[in-house]
C-alpha cells in the first residue's frame, strides 16, 4: 500500500510538471503555423492525452477483459467533461468561442453516440471496431480541412519556430504519459487493496488515472488562458476515446461485454454528461466558477449512480 501511494504521488507530480510544457509547446506550435488552438487541442492534445486510454483498454481487450476497457472509456469520457471542464472553470472562467463549441461539441456527442450504438447490444466485434475507426478517419479529414485549421502562411520563419516547440510538446507528452502510468499503477493497487470491484475500478479509479493527462493539460491551459486548447483537448479526447480506443478494442479483442450496468446505465450517464456539458458551454459561451462547481457535483453524482449498481 505504501509503494502504491508513492507511485501515485510521483505520477501526479510528473503529470503536473510535464503538462505545463506540453501545453506551452502545443500552443506555440499553433501560433507558429497559424493553426487554430482548438484544432491543435482536438488533434494533438486530444489524441496524445488519450494514449493512456488506448493502452489500458487495448491491453484489457487483448487479455479478454472487455468490461474493464469499456469502463475505462465510459469513465474517462465522463471525467473529461465533468471533472476536467469543472476544474478549468474553477481555476479561471473559461470563455468559449461560438465556432469552437459548435464544431467540437456535436462531433464529440456524435462519436460517443456511435460508440454507444455498437456496444449497447452487449458485443464489440471487429466489424464494430472497423466502423469506429472509419468514422474517426472521416472526422480527422473534416477537422483538418475546416477553414480554421488551414495555415495562412507556412514560411521559413514559421518552420524555425515550429521545430523547437514540437520537441517541447513531444517531451511534455512523453512526461505526461509516463506520469500517467505511474499514477494509474498506484491508484489501481490502492483500489485493489481497498477491495473495490473490478468493474467499478475500470469506470472510476482506472478511468480517473487515464484521464489525468487531459486533466493536467486542461489545468495548464486554464492557467495560461488557452481556452481554445481546453475545449479542443476535452471534447477532442472524448472523440478519440470513443472512436480510436473503442475501435482498437474491437480489432484486438472483440467479444461479449458482460457488465450489464456499464453498457446500460453507464452508457446513458455518459451521453447525458456530454450533452449537459455541451449545453453549459453553449449557454452564455462561458464556463464560470458556478458552472464549474456544478460539473464537479455532476461527476460525483455519476460516480455514485454507477457505484450503487
Amino acid at each position: 500500500m505504501i509503494a502504491a501511494a508513492i507511485f501515485l504521488v510521483l505520477g501526479l507530480a510528473l503529470l503536473m510538471y510535464a503538462g505545463d510544457h506540453f501545453v506551452t509547446g502545443a500552443s506555440r506550435m499553433a501560433a507558429a503555423l497559424q493553426i487554430s488552438p482548438v484544432i491543435v487541442g482536438a488533434l494533438v492534445l486530444g489524441f496524445g492525452t488519450s494514449a493512456p486510454e488506448m493502452v489500458v483498454s487495448g491491453l484489457a481487450a487483448w487479455r479478454g477483459n472487455l468490461d474493464l476497457g469499456l469502463g475505462n472509456i465510459v469513465g474517462s469520457n465522463v471525467a473529461n467533461l465533468s471533472l476536467g471542464l469543472g476544474v478549468a472553470g474553477l481555476i479561471s472562467s473559461v470563455a468559449i468561442s461560438k465556432s469552437a463549441i459548435n464544431r467540437e461539441g456535436p462531433i464529440s456527442l456524435g462519436a460517443a453516440s456511435l460508440f454507444s450504438l455498437v456496444v449497447i447490444d452487449g458485443t464489440l466485434s471487429r466489424i464494430d471496431g472497423i466502423i469506429l475507426l472509419v468514422a474517426l478517419l472521416a472526422v480527422i479529414v473534416y477537422l483538418v480541412k475546416s477553414p480554421s485549421a488551414a495555415p495562412e502562411v507556412f514560411t521559413k520563419t514559421s518552420i524555425h519556430k515550429f521545430t523547437p516547440n514540437l520537441v517541447l510538446a513531444l517531451a511534455g507528452l512523453a512526461g505526461v504519459l509516463i506520469g500517467a502510468q505511474f499514477a494509474v499503477t498506484g491508484a489501481t493497487r490502492l483500489a485493489t487493496g481497498w477491495g473495490l470491484s473490478g468493474g467499478f475500478i475500470g469506470f472510476s479509479i482506472v478511468a480517473l488515472g487515464t484521464s489525468l493527462p487531459e486533466l493536467v493539460t486542461t489545468i495548464a491551459a486554464a492557467r495560461q488562458k488557452e481556452t481554445g486548447l481546453i475545449i479542443g483537448n476535452l471534447f477532442g479526447s472524448n472523440l478519440f476515446n470513443s472512436l480510436a480506443v473503442g475501435g482498437s478494442m474491437g480489432l484486438v479483442g472483440g467479444g461479449v461485454l458482460e457488465d450489464v450496468t456499464m453498457r446500460g446505465r453507464g452508457i446513458y450517464l455518459m451521453l447525458a454528461v456530454i450533452f449537459f456539458a455541451y449545453l453549459l458551454c453553449v449557454w452564455g459561451r462561458k464556463i464560470s466558477r458556478s458552472k464549474g462547481a456544478l460539473l464537479l457535483a455532476l461527476y460525483a453524482g455519476t460516480m455514485l449512480l454507477v457505484g450503487v449498481a
